[in-house]
């Protein structure tokens, strides 16, 4: 369900990224702020644990970031 959720957003980044570049950095500031909490959360855990409970914040995280950053590229790049 997590994994839907994540695409999704990266969609919705993306999208909105290519149609609006410059009002899509708040929303992708802001997704990538909570997935930090939950990083920061999940690492608390002691050892071998607390990497293993905060990887999924920190890709899902590297995910929304890279998905605004293509759609502005890919806007950048268009014709029009």
């Amino acid at each position: 369900m997590i994994i839907v959720a994540i695409v999704g957003v990266c969609a919705i980044l993306l999208v909105l990224a290519f149609l609006l570049p410059r009002l899509s950095r708040h929303p992708q500031r802001g997704t990538q702020r909570v997935l930090g909490v939950g990083s920061r959360a999940g690492s608390s855990a002691p050892g071998g644990l607390g990497r293993l409970l905060s990887k999924p914040f920190r890709s899902s995280s590297r995910a929304v970031g890279r998905s605004g950053e293509a759609g502005r590229r890919a806007r950048s790049r268009s014709p029009f």
